[in-house]
């Protein structure tokens, strides 16, 4: 990895605890996920992921829990939809998560609104955005994932060579049936901060995104609306430790 080591780890240990490490892309991920007893690293880019994951697991980690959003690839999840994964399926073949701590994660949610919107099924891990319907239809087809997510198998390839628990705890930003408009990506940075100004200048070359922009800002609401929720279920329960 070449030039500045990128701001991507929040550490916040519990007192003499071994943390969990959240792995997620993007910094309000990590922003919702970050707590007591948890270690968060964040990147865009893979290579600095895996090597922030990497450097996070040899200070000590109890656990890998790959924490945000995902792309919506079964047609009938809505936005906000919660994916606890069975499974991952990506570059690195199927990687099965822990079932003890994923089934732990998904009874924090019950008794909760949660529960009615949380799904199990396999992810899907990629290299590169999947931005169109098109191309969800056909992953989905040919894997029949629920979801897909950028992180997700460098979490769980790292957590299988090192012998740890791995969870996947994911929710649904854009759906299926939506195709991503190029504005909606243009300002996501490598370190996995979002730059205001290539988006607007995307928007100025292209105005018709606006509306495809504006739908995608609400299905965020709910997607993050759900992470809150969940992160907030998930510490009360005590799910995030392995004390």
């Amino acid at each position: 990895m070449s030039g500045p080591r990128a701001p991507f780890v929040a550490r916040s240990r519990a007192s003499g605890g071994v943390p969990v490490v959240a792995v997620t892309g993007m910094a309000f991920e990590a922003k919702i996920v970050r707590g007591r007893g948890v270690e968060v690293v964040f990147a865009a880019r893979a290579d600095w992921l895996e090597r922030a994951l990497s450097d996070a697991v040899a200070r000590g980690c109890s656990g890998i829990i790959s924490f945000g959003t995902a792309g919506g690839l079964a047609p009938d999840l809505e936005p906000g939809a919660l994916i606890v994964a069975q499974s991952v399926c990506g570059p690195f073949g199927a990687q099965p998560t822990d079932e003890a701590w994923s089934a732990r994660i998904v009874e924090a949610f019950a008794g909760t609104p949660l529960a009615r919107i949380t799904r199990r099924g396999t992810m899907a891990g990629v290299g590169e955005p999947v931005k169109s319907e098109a191309e969800k239809r056909s992953l989905y087809s040919s894997t029949g994932a629920l979801a897909v997510d950028m992180e997700s198998h460098i979490a769980g390839a790292i957590a299988t060579a090192r012998g740890l628990p791995f969870a996947v705890c994911r929710a649904v930003v854009d759906p299926a049936w939506r195709t991503l408009p190029p504005a909606a990506t243009a300002g996501l940075r490598d370190d996995g901060t979002t730059a205001i100004g290539p988006i607007l200048r995307e928007l100025a070359r292209q105005p018709s995104q606006l509306g495809a922009m504006l739908r995608l800002a609400s299905d965020a609401r709910a997607a993050r609306a759900t992470l809150v929720q969940a992160r907030h279920a998930l510490e009360k329960a005590g799910t995030l430790s392995f004390a």
